[in-house]
């Protein structure tokens, strides 16, 4: 069982564009704050990645904690969802956009509700909760969050 996960993990992972993550790195800028949102989950995925931004120097906030200000235009905000039609996540990115600030999108569906709100986007195809992305035998969308998990931190 261990190596059938592993191998699902590896089809994953193997067909995430790294031309994708090329392409937002210069969103990371350390004068830029950047929000974060997720929810279940991928919240927590959300949330480790933050932690990793605020270790290599980056203004970093987690939407829905206490001391989490106001967002502003020129900020950069990032959407997590692996179905890309979490109603949260979808009420929070539109009123990013509405406030001007720039929207990164990881989710598995580039057609998902989430994708259209997106300046910029990483695809990663693990199943999800609507059957999105590669099949998977993990529940729900565990693959989705174990491989955006590995994602993100190649990111760092």
């Amino acid at each position: 069982m261990i190596q059938e996960v592993m191998n699902e993990i590896s089809q994953v992972m193997a067909q995430v564009d790294e031309q994708q993550l090329q392409n937002i790195l210069p969103l990371f800028i350390k004068q830029r704050r950047i929000f974060v949102r997720g929810a279940g989950r991928s919240g927590f995925q959300a949330k480790s990645f933050a932690m990793r931004l605020m270790h290599l120097g980056y203004e970093v906030y987690v939407i829905g904690e206490t001391i989490t200000p106001s967002v502003k235009e020129g900020d950069l905000f990032i959407a997590i969802s692996g179905s890309g039609t979490t109603k949260g996540v979808l009420m929070d990115a539109k009123s990013a956009q509405e406030k001007g600030l720039t929207l990164l999108v990881f989710t598995s569906d580039s057609q998902a509700a989430l994708a259209q709100f997106a300046d910029e986007m990483v695809i990663i195809p693990g199943a999800t909760k609507t059957g999105a992305g590669i099949a998977s035998i993990q529940l729900l969308s565990s693959l989705f969050d174990q491989t955006l998990h590995i994602t993100l931190d190649v990111l760092c």
